[in-house]
Parts: structure tokens; sequence; C-alpha cells
């Protein structure tokens, strides 16, 4: 067996650094290299050009002109209620599917809600899933939804004009239309692009679905919820953001159980958890000029009183994080559809802005199509302290992508929110950096010949 151990000095951390892959910037004389975000790759740049505003406005307005897409409402009418929704996705989905050559599955997963919180009787939540398939990590998935209820003032009431155009046929439509992008597009992990019911009743259906992954054992490495990324505009008469998307990640997992607070509390890893390092990876990736936004992480699971779909995920112990507009009015969510003293109330087509819609979409595309194209996230990412040292010895396990090319090791001040320091250690499985792991926070990812990188994965402590 190969020796797959290496030593990085301080002074050598400079020396290595960067010319592996190219991936950082030169550093000053006797400092150590600084990360640099990853630039798309030219099949990235031709996703990203395809992503076409007009289709995802037919696909806001289609859904909106359901008339209403409440939970509760009627399965079984072909013009309206959330089951002539549900067809029309499933529809359009495997449409996309056909141009796969067989590597795209779209599926109607249902399942019988019992009575529960705003369930007053069993009923039937349908989540339609398109499934592309990876070529050569197919068992590493990635998952993006949108939901596609909607509802007005009152949660319970299911035959009222419910639009739900931003809340969220927009994020359902960043879900169809990356479906539709990328079906043709060959990938090295699995991409599934999920519209999903129940959310405004519950987050039924996301729970089912993450349940479903979680009872199969899947290897879910990260996970987003699209939800209400309509607009830039608030039309509230603050100024427009139209170039920011806000993306929503804990620190502390949702699913982190007593024993693991303890290591957590014993190193301060609370801005280290698997969803902040997927937060930092979007930024990294996906904002950028080809993608025309920024990515505003705000470091926070949800907004205040309110939840989307990532929950479920977080809950069952998966990365997962929530893109939404910069500004929300809540006068155009949750709302009857009514112009009270001349302001108008309700979800309507008219407030989204098309475009910006499909800024969204495209940092959605960065974000996935760098994550199935890399190597996973590290695993079994440890930090060696079986004894008293300045040095750190970190080992982890190798992954088994075809074309890995090795590993690189970053670190940070405690203080700092992002990492500044990357260095080139090869294709090895432990190193031993000459820093000392009680004054910085360290991460290791993998890398690939082609230079996608993978998230980063914080070590534990181990002996």
């Amino acid at each position: 067996m190969a020796d797959r151990r290496a030593f990085l000095s301080v002074s050598a951390a400079a020396a290595v650094a960067g010319p592996l892959l190219g991936d950082s910037e030169p550093a000053a004389a006797g400092d150590r290299a600084r990360p640099r975000p990853q630039a798309p790759d030219r099949v990235l740049r031709d996703v990203l050009r395809e992503i076409d505003p007009a289709r995802i406005e037919r696909t806001v307005r289609r859904l909106a002109a359901f008339h209403t897409r409440h939970t509760l409402s009627v399965q079984d009418d072909p013009e309206r209620g959330i089951g002539a929704a549900r067809d029309w996705i499933f529809e359009q989905m495997q449409g996309y599917a056909a141009a796969s050559g067989g590597r795209m599955t779209v599926e109607r997963q249902s399942f019988v809600q019992p009575v529960s919180s705003r369930i007053p009787e069993p009923t039937t939540i349908t989540n339609v899933i398109a499934t592309l398939r990876g070529d050569t990590a197919p068992d590493r998935i990635y998952v993006l939804t949108g939901h596609y209820d909607s509802r007005v003032t009152d949660v319970m009431d299911a035959t009222s004009y419910a639009p739900g155009a931003d809340d969220d046929a927009s994020g359902v439509a960043v879900a169809m239309e990356l479906a539709r992008v990328l079906a043709t597009r060959r990938t090295e992990a699995t991409l599934v692009f999920a519209a999903v019911a129940g959310e405004e009743q519950g987050l039924y259906g996301s729970a089912h679905l993450a349940q479903a992954y979680r009872d199969a054992g899947a290897d879910v490495q990260g996970m987003f919820s699209n939800d209400i990324v309509g607009t830039g505009d608030a039309h509230d008469g603050s100024r427009p953001d139209p170039r920011t998307v806000r993306l929503f990640v804990e620190g502390v997992p949702t699913s982190e159980t007593a024993q693991q607070a303890t290591v957590r509390q014993s190193v301060g890893g609370e801005n280290d958890g698997p969803s902040r390092q997927l937060g930092r990876f979007v930024r990294d990736v996906a904002a950028n000029p080809q993608t025309g936004m920024d990515v505003r992480v705000i470091w926070r699971r949800d907004r205040y009183l309110r939840g989307s779909d990532h929950i479920s995920f977080l809950q069952r112990g998966y990365p997962a994080a929530r893109f939404t507009e910069p500004r929300e009015n809540f006068r155009l969510q949750h709302q009857d559809v009514r112009v009270e003293d001349g302001v108008q109330y309700g979800d309507l087509p008219e407030f989204c802005d098309f475009r910006y819609i499909a800024r969204v979409a495209r940092v959605n595309a960065a974000a996935l199509w760098s994550l199935a194209q890399a190597p996973g996230t590290p695993k079994g990412v440890v930090i060696d302290t079986r004894q008293l040292t300045n040095a750190t010895t970190l080992r982890w396990q190798r992954g088994t992508e075809p074309d890995l090319a090795g590993y690189q090791v970053l670190w940070r001040e405690t203080t700092s929110p992002d990492w500044t320091h990357v260095a080139d250690v090869g294709d090895v499985d432990t190193v031993t950096v000459d820093i000392s792991k009680d004054n910085v926070f360290f991460g290791v990812r993998a890398v690939d010949r082609d230079g996608h990188r993978s998230p980063v994965a914080a070590p534990l402590p181990s002996g």
C-alpha cells in the first residue's frame, strides 16, 4: 500500500499551496496562499446561458392559473386545484426526462398524511420527483426543491383564489428549469429536482421525502430549498436589490445529539457544521459575473416565525440551506387576493421578476453542478488529540472517485468567518501541519483533476 502521509511545515505551506490546481492566489512572502473562488467550467457556463427567463415566466403563470394549489384542494379536477398542478408538473418533468437518454426518471411520490396539524382528515400528498442519475458516483445525492402548494390568509381555506406566484411557484420554476437544462448533461453524482407539497400545512411533503432517503440510508450530501425567490423588489418603497439572493444556513446542527453538543462545545465548532460549510461552498462557486448574483449568506436556520422544506432535511441529519429573496413584502404572501385602501394584496404573478428568478436559478445551477462534478465531501475527518503537541495531524478516509487528484487543508483564525489559507497536500489521507490546532480552525476538501473542489469538512477530535 502506498504511503498516504504528508508533513507540511509553516514555511512549506507557502511553497506548496496552490500550484497543483491553480485555485489559490499567490501570497506575500512568508505567508500562505489565500483561497479564491472557483470559476465556472465550460459546461457550466453553457448551462447558465441556457436558463431561460421566458420559460420560467410561463411556468410561474401556469401554476398560478390553477386557481388554488392548496394541499387540501381538489385532486381530481383537470383544470384547477393541487391535483391538476401535480399532473401538469409531472407531465413537464417527463418531457425533460425524455431528452436525458434514460438517465432521468420521474415519479409521483404519494403518501396519506394522517389527521394532524392543519390536516383535518387523512389526505393524499404527492411529491413530483425528477432524479438525474450520476455516472461515476450515483449514490452521492444532491437535492433541490420548491413547494407547489399555495395558501391564502386562512391556512385552512382550500377553495379561495391562491395563485402562490412567489410562494412558491417561483421555487418550483427554478427546480423545473434546472431539470430541463441539466437533463441533457452528464453528471458524476446524482441530482434530484423535486416539487413538494404540504409545505404550508407543515412541511409534510419534504418530511416524507427526507425520511425516505434516511430510511434508505441515502448519502444526501446537500439539499437546497428555493422558497420565495420571485423578485429582488419588495414593492414596498424600499430600494430594489435585484442582484442578491439570501441563503439561510444553520450553524449548530438541528439534529445534534447531546454527545455531539459536548464535542462541539469543547472545540468551538458552532460555525463549522456541514450546512455552514455548504453555505461557504455556494458563495465560492455561485457568486460571480456568470450568475450575475451576490449570495448573501445568513447565519440562521431560517427567518423569524417561518420555516421551509430544508428543515425537514436538517432534522434528519442532512446538510441543507434555504434560498429566498433579499427583502419580503408580507402583503404579497399568505394573503387573500384583494385591494384594500388602494393597496393590492395577494401573491400575484405581476409582482414577480422573471429575470431575477432566472438569476436565482443560475446560482442554484452553479451550486448543483459544482457539487455533482466534484469529489464528495471528505468523510471521517479527525484531528489527532492523542498527545500534547504544537503541530496538528489530520486524518480522513480517502475518496473512491476515479478522477480524484488529492486534498487541500484549509485554516483560518477562530474569529474569521471564512477560510483564509489553503495548502495542497497531495493524494494522502494523513497530514501533519506545523501549526497549533489550539489557535486556528482547520478543514479538509477534496479536489479532482479538473479543479472541481468539494465542500470543506471540519475535523472532529480523535485519539
